[in-house]
């Protein structure tokens, strides 16, 4: 396996929004493994931390965006393809505004501030999204393939499809990632807009600080009061837009993708696709193993007993980072006679509490809280998504955010097959158990 990375040192950036044209500096900072790529929102009180995966993206026009709370972060695209490109697992993107700079509309500047800030290896396996089973999206005339293939890297094959516009055309082409090939076939391909595109933006509003000569607007006879730097180079900025959505997946990629006329929309779809595939494949692995604690270990570790123990097994853990429980859900469960006879639902105040129940599992995976509770502080972001009934299977998922030695905070999702029933974000304090 390769080992995780992040940089060795800070750097910092500073420009206007692309869309918003408002002035925002951002700072890149080293982060531990298993952090995941983070952006924090500097200029909120209290700060807002937004992890890049796909539960967190949010639909936009012409653009990628994240949000956590009431808190967004816009335009992520271009700097998550820099940072797949360097092959980053873990970062701290701090910033004091909502939308990333936009520099010339490519992703170049992003990509030497990484670079100049150094690649450092992590003591902790990297742990990619490896395609293992074709998929296809379709939508009108526009499509999206996911395929898999031998080898230990992305590569991609976009069919850009201009031909009723003379100044664009048709444009095919291919690439296969690497630090390198990036730097010379991607890095400089900047975003482009129609003519008519960009004069409907700026009536709107949009983007009002940026004129022809800062970006590529195309007429019918090529780029206006500007130059194309690869004969290409919008088949090629949609060949980064791929890979900054690919990003969003919370992991490096590896396979092939094949796109024709593809948008952040389409390449957002694919990302939800890919990981519930993953993570479908996971639970099967995990499940045909023997359990990590059966149920006797676990009632060594926590204080539950029956009726309130509500963690069957323990599937897979992830060092301290991450959990993943069952609970069988069965008909003969007390809380079943009175919720609701003749129609049986698990409560969802106990889908949350076994979800705390499998943090308070996760934690005690450290020796300095071993011997400790955990005991439940806040819940935020609580949302049943779906009822529980009897047969279903529970999955429990938990994955920390922050750790101290007497407070800890999870990000928490409860899952029956592959659908998301319940998420939250809890937060714990942990004593010493006097019992």
């Amino acid at each position: 396996m390769n080992p995780q990375k992040t940089i060795q040192n800070e750097g910092k950036l500073s420009g206007r929004g692309l869309f918003s044209g408002r002035d925002v500096k951002l700072f890149f900072k080293p982060a531990d493994p298993d952090t995941g790529i983070v952006f924090v929102r500097r200029d909120l009180e209290p700060a807002v931390r937004i992890k890049v995966r796909p539960e967190n993206v949010i639909l936009r026009n012409r653009r990628s965006a994240l949000q956590n709370g009431q808190a967004c972060i816009e335009t992520s695209e271009h700097c998550l393809a820099a940072i797949s490109a360097l092959d980053l697992d873990n970062l701290l993107i701090e910033l004091d505004s909502e939308e990333l700079p936009g520099f010339d509309g490519s992703s170049e500047e992003f990509f030497r501030t990484l670079q100049k800030c150094g690649i450092e290896l992590q003591d902790a396996p990297q742990k990619p999204l490896v395609i293992t089973e074709s998929i296809c999206i379709t939508e009108e005339d526009k499509s999206i393939y996911a395929l898999p293939t031998g080898d230990a890297h992305l590569s991609i094959t976009f069919d850009l499809d201009y031909t009723q516009h003379t100044g664009i055309g048709r444009q095919v082409f291919s690439f296969e990632m690497s630090e390198q090939a990036y730097a010379h076939n991607l890095s400089r391909a900047r975003t482009f807009a129609l003519e008519a595109e960009a004069r409907q933006m700026q009536a709107l509003g949009i983007a009002p600080h940026l004129g022809p000569r800062d970006i590529l607007v195309i007429n019918s006879d090529g780029p206006i009061k500007n130059s194309y730097r690869y004969p290409d180079e919008c088949v090629r900025h949609k060949i980064v837009d791929l890979i900054g959505d690919l990003r969003l997946t919370g992991r490096p990629v590896i396979g092939r993708i094949v796109a024709y006329k593809s948008g952040h929309a389409l390449n957002q779809k694919l990302v939800a696709r890919l990981v519930d595939s993953a993570r479908r494949r996971e639970r099967e692995q995990a499940f045909s193993g023997k359990p990590l604690l059966d149920i006797r270990r676990i009632q060594r570790i926590l204080p539950h007993r029956y009726p309130f123990l509500l963690v069957d097994k323990v599937v897979e853990i992830d060092g301290e980072r991450w959990i993943k429980g069952i609970k069988n859900v069965t008909y003969n469960e007390q809380f079943f006679q009175g919720h609701f006879p003749g129609t049986p639902v698990m409560p969802g105040v106990l889908i949350i509490e076994a979800l705390a129940q499998v943090c308070g599992l996760l934690f005690a995976q450290q020796l300095e809280h071993t011997g400790k509770l955990a005991v439940l502080l806040t819940m935020d972001g609580v949302k049943i998504r779906k009822s529980v009934t009897p047969g279903d299977q529970l999955i429990l998922m938990a994955e920390v955010d922050k750790v101290r030695s007497r407070a800890a905070k999870c990000i928490c999702t409860a899952m029956v097959s592959d659908q998301i029933v319940a998420e939250a974000q809890l937060k714990f304090m942990l004593v010493d158990d006097e019992v």
